[in-house]
């Protein structure tokens, strides 16, 4: 007989792979950048495309999972992300390492639903709770060790690896953890779920990259006025792919966005809301190592250790966050995105106000970002799927988890792109000094994505659901 246990710790060391693999390039940025000469917009795509990738995976990945067989799909998805985890760091340029990645996203786009789904068709209701549970710490655990595991590997220089250590972690752990899976997984599928939309996938992943194309690029293309029909190009698919979901609904289809979820307020405030949220994050960090390690003149672990305040204020507060959710929900997701915004307005009064500030000016800021991430991110998906019909929930929480990928790779290009283009039309004495204008420049608009955050999260229901977990259907995360 299968053990629980062993099935809960394959999936779980999956997970933690993919949730590390984002913060960790993070951290690592500055020291790729000066190993392969990349370029600036560059960096921006090596975190942009993973979650790009990964979010127009993940509910093609599901439905995928359920039609064919979660084991199979997870163990594929797995034996891929192996695979690209090896290529990356094996990459000889910038550009090589900006396609392995947008494969590392693929492989995870289809190997992290099936988490869920494994969990679901092969453990008790208690032992699911249990897995939930780990799942949870899990999250909280790679946020610690994503920037820590990442300044660690880089600053040690094993074997004169530098950088590309961050990716060869993962070959043995995966090959390990695939090994162990091919034994005691279980199989499982629900193949009359849904189909494949695999021509709306493609046609909202190819939208989606018109979109980000001239935004990253636009300062390396001198912005010019084709670069800008692109973006016209990109933001018209988006209104065809919305088209084509309706009729391919209409015709009885599984679509990937079922449009009648647009037609709710709530929730489309939530997918705004969420895509704000996600977008301010995941630009955050990437923009703080560089200003810390470029700017500051820091090491990758100190740099690593400096972010650590905002991941314990995460865990300090994200317990309380699920509990209060049920009664404060949509109060808690506002109060901790202005805690967040007012967290970045003293990282920009400290910034601004000393030269080079310590480590433990820099950790105030931090700790407080972390607590307001700890109430609002852990509940947000309750509460923006409170919003929704029983029977759409699973379809509900499949486009949000997409959205928040999105919104990642939304906020790293355009905030990304403005931080550069600080940088290089500051006119400062040295790089050190344009890097740390260029942060203190993009803080503001930082405090403003979340207040506008906080602002759409008004129209999201005032409790998230009390009595049970929230749907995990068609990868939702």
């Amino acid at each position: 007989m299968t053990s629980p246990g062993a099935v809960i710790g394959v999936i779980l060391v999956a997970t933690f792979m993919d949730l590390v693999d984002v913060t960790i390039v993070a951290v690592a940025a500055p020291n790729i950048q000066a190993s392969l000469g990349a370029a600036p917009a560059q960096l921006q795509w090596m975190i942009a495309a993973y979650a790009l990738s990964l979010g127009a995976a993940l509910i093609t990945g599901g439905r995928i999972g359920d039609s064919y067989g979660r084991r199979r799909t997870f163990l594929a998805g797995l034996a891929l992300f192996v695979v690209a985890s090896a290529a990356c760091a094996l990459a000889p340029t910038a550009e090589v390492l900006i396609g392995t990645r947008v494969v590392q996203g693929l492989a995870a786009g289809v190997m992290v639903p099936q988490v869920f789904g494994i969990i679901r068709s092969s453990l008790t209701p208690q032992q699911m709770g249990a897995a939930l549970g780990a799942y949870g710490g899990v999250q909280g655990l790679a946020s610690i060790a994503g920037p820590l595991l990442g300044g660690l590997l880089v600053t040690a220089n094993l074997f004169g690896l530098e950088w590309r250590s961050i990716f060869w972690v993962n070959v043995p752990i995966g090959l390990a953890a695939l090994l162990i899976g091919v034994r005691v997984l279980p199989e499982s599928s629900q193949p009359s779920v849904a189909g494949l939309d695999l021509r709306g996938a493609t046609l909202l992943a190819g939208s989606l990259l018109l979109v980000l194309l001239p935004i990253v690029q636009g300062q390396a293309w001198g912005w010019p006025a084709w670069g800008w029909g692109l973006l016209a190009a990109g933001l018209a698919g988006l209104v065809l792919f919305v088209v084509f979901e309706r009729r391919l609904a209409a015709r009885g289809g599984h679509p990937v966005l079922d449009p009648d979820l647009l037609s709710n307020r709530a929730f489309t405030g939530g997918l705004l809301a969420s895509l704000t949220f996600f977008g301010g994050i995941a630009s955050f960090f990437l923009l703080l190592s560089i200003y810390l390690q470029d700017g500051t003149g820091r090491t990758a672990l100190t740099t690593g250790l400096i972010t650590l305040p905002y991941a314990l204020g995460s865990i300090i507060t994200s317990g309380a966050g699920v509990k209060l959710a049920a009664l404060h929900g949509r109060r808690l997701l506002i109060l901790g995105s202005l805690t967040i915004a007012a967290s970045h307005a003293a990282m920009w009064l400290v910034i601004t106000g000393i030269d080079e500030p310590a480590w433990w000016q820099l950790g105030g800021p931090l700790l407080l970002g972390g607590l307001g991430l700890g109430l609002a991110a852990p509940p947000l998906v309750n509460v923006v799927l409170a919003a929704v019909p029983g029977p759409q929930a699973g379809a509900a929480g499949g486009v949000l988890s997409t959205v928040n990928q999105i919104g990642g790779s939304v906020g790293v290009a355009a905030l990304g792109t403005l931080f550069f283009t600080q940088a290089v039309n500051s006119g400062a004495s040295g790089p050190a000094v344009a890097f740390s204008d260029a942060f203190a420049d993009v803080l503001p608009w930082q405090v403003g994505l979340y207040l506008v955050g906080a602002a759409l999260m008004t129209l999201l229901p005032t409790a998230a659901h009390a009595d049970q977990p929230a749907p995990v259907e068609e990868g939702q995360r």
